[in-house]
């Protein structure tokens, strides 16, 4: 059986992929969420002229020559708007983010200002009409749409989309991942493993890995190797756009997740792949569920879930797809590759130009999970690459998870 390439499993992953229905969610709940439409300005920012400083409201015509004496007639701090008119020879004392008042056209900053007894002398001749007044609209416009569909909301976003005065946005369904890990060798971190069991990890990476990308992640828990037992987890997991299993994909005697799959009448699309670490990845729909048989190194699962559950997430929530392949030189020689994609765990570091170089790890084996902890990015070798030297180029998908 020939391995499929790499490009095909993701294309057969991706294939109809398509952004989950809306939501509206309040504004101190979107960190994260992805727009589902764009959304418009509600008023203009600010809604009128503004004083851009602490200072005097005056009209530029009493004060282009100096000194100038003026009469105060009233005072406008912020959210206390003067109700009056200015008029020859006036001045409203006013603060920074108030209403500029009927009749003034400049404000005067209060260092270049003398005030006693009622009155205000002006020391230094105002430069400009309009001078210190942030007018109507300088921000942004009623009517403006200022954040398109497919924005990843974060700080500023959020902050905008309040000043355009929208208490809560219309924002993709998070897609829901369900999660299994299957193997009798597992227990939970916390637990006193026997001589013949390792702590599990994978699904608590994933969680992870999913939340980081906008899904929202269930945890089924680990699974034992009993074909009753993975059945029900499939049918548990039915809800969700994608459910996610690690370990048992293969074909040996414990590997039970291809026959749960099948008892319930899930056929497989694809199994086995050319790719290193990665090589058992298992992938089928139940309807519209997607699910994917993960390996059960930590390595090969998260190495996986970067290179195929990252863009469907991305697509289900309605993101374009990232352009996330770089150039980078090689720090270190590396050998001819053989018939399968390599994914190799190195670490990055940047030139004074922007560049980035790219050393791999000398040890690359799937189940060593502090590398990928150490490791900036993954150095991509195509099937069959020729031996390349320290400071050729090759491509770095980098890491961010």
């Amino acid at each position: 059986m020939a391995l499929m390439p790499v490009a095909e499993a993701k294309d057969r992953i991706l294939k109809d992929a398509k952004a989950l229905p809306r939501e509206n969610v309040p504004l101190h709940h979107c960190a994260g969420r992805v727009l589902a439409a764009g959304i418009k300005a509600k008023r203009d920012q600010p809604p009128f002229p503004a004083s851009a400083m602490d200072g005097y409201a005056v009209r530029f015509a009493d004060v282009q020559a100096v000194p100038a004496r003026l009469k105060v007639i009233g005072t406008a701090p912020a959210g206390h708007g003067f109700g009056g008119t200015v008029k020859a020879g006036q001045a409203v004392r006013i603060f920074t983010g108030a209403p500029v008042p009927e009749g003034a056209d400049t404000v005067v900053i209060q260092e270049n200002t003398e005030a006693a007894d009622g009155q205000v002398a002006v020391t230094v001749a105002a430069q400009r009409a309009g001078q210190h007044i942030r007018r109507k609209g300088l921000d942004f416009a009623k009517g403006e749409e200022l954040l398109p569909r497919g924005t990843l909301l974060g700080a500023r976003e959020i902050g905008l989309a309040a000043a355009m005065n929208w208490p809560d946005l219309p924002v993709t369904k998070r897609p829901k991942v369900a999660i299994f890990t299957t193997g009798d060798e597992l227990v939970s971190p916390g637990t006193t493993p026997r001589p013949d069991q390792i702590v599990s990890s994978n699904s608590f990476a994933l969680s992870a890995f999913v939340r980081r990308y906008g899904g929202e992640a269930v945890d089924l828990g680990i699974i034992p190797d009993n074909l009753k037992a993975i059945s029900r987890a499939v049918r548990k997991a039915s809800g969700a756009e994608i459910l996610l299993t690690t370990g048992g994909a293969s074909v040996g005697d414990h590997d039970l997740v291809q026959a749960a799959l099948k008892a319930e009448g899930i056929a497989l699309d694809f199994w086995k792949i050319a790719l290193r670490p990665g090589k058992p990845l298992m992938f089928a729909r139940n309807g519209t569920q997607r699910i994917l048989g993960l390996p059960g190194n930590p390595v090969s699962a998260l190495v996986c879930s970067r290179i195929f559950l990252k863009p469907l997430l991305s697509a289900l929530l309605g993101l374009p797809p990232a352009e996330d392949v770089v150039k980078a030189r090689l720090g270190s020689d590396l050998p001819a590759n053989d018939q399968r994609q390599d994914y190799l765990r190195a670490t990055v570091a940047r030139g004074g130009d922007g560049s980035f170089e790219a050393t791999p790890f000398k040890l690359q084996d799937s189940s060593m999970q502090r590398a990928l902890t150490q490791a900036h990015g993954l150095i991509v070798r195509p099937p069959f690459a020729p031996a390349v030297r320290a400071g050729d180029l090759v491509d770095l998908l980098l890491l961010d998870f």
